[in-house]
């Protein structure tokens, strides 16, 4: 079972990351007055898990803009969901362009969602025995997690490994996806 100490690969849900700190950050501007209370916010989350685990490789993936291959697919798809705020979308290509500067790898697939590369990379190297952290706040992603993978909450710092989620939700990790529908 992956633990915190292997120095697992860790994948940042980058777009969980960015909605998170817009919420919980407060409403700063830079001398120009943009907006930046999302971006202070994700680089300090992502400073803080660096310095939680030094030895590890970082990925941050983000949602690509526009249509997903699920638009197509189901045309209601997200219909209810409001747009994103104008003040937090100014603040993407900065925060980019910081995490780039940081040297963190950054993945932005067109056509998928940040969880579908997330989900991709995790089962991959789950497959080959990797240990994979999950860095996120969607509990969507916990249906990923095994014997290999595991998820930490980036509010809360709480770990999940499949008793974790057995524990939070009564049931394991095979079960979200039915537990979601």
């Amino acid at each position: 079972m992956a633990t915190t100490s292997d120095n697992p690969l860790i994948l940042v849900d980058g777009s969980s990351y960015l909605y998170r700190a817009y919420h919980a950050s407060p409403n700063l501007t830079n001398p120009k007055g943009e907006p930046t209370g999302a971006v202070y916010g994700v680089v300090n989350m992502l400073r803080s898990l660096v310095k939680q685990y030094p030895q590890s490789n970082v990925a941050v993936i983000f949602d690509a803009k526009g249509k997903t291959f699920r638009d197509d697919m189901y045309a209601e798809y997200k219909a209810n969901r409001p747009p994103m705020p104008d003040d937090l979308r100014s603040q993407i290509a900065p925060l980019h362009q910081i995490i780039e500067a940081m040297g963190f790898p950054m993945l932005v697939i067109e056509g998928v969602e940040a969880d579908d590369v997330i989900g991709t990379l995790a089962d991959q190297g789950s497959k080959a025995g990797m240990p994979i952290l999950i860095s996120t706040g969607d509990k969507d992603l916990a249906q990923l997690v095994d014997e290999n993978v595991t998820l930490i909450n980036t509010m809360t710092n709480v770990i999940m490994n499949p008793q974790g989620v057995h524990d939070k939700y009564g049931f394991g990790p095979e079960h979200i996806i039915d537990y979601l529908a």
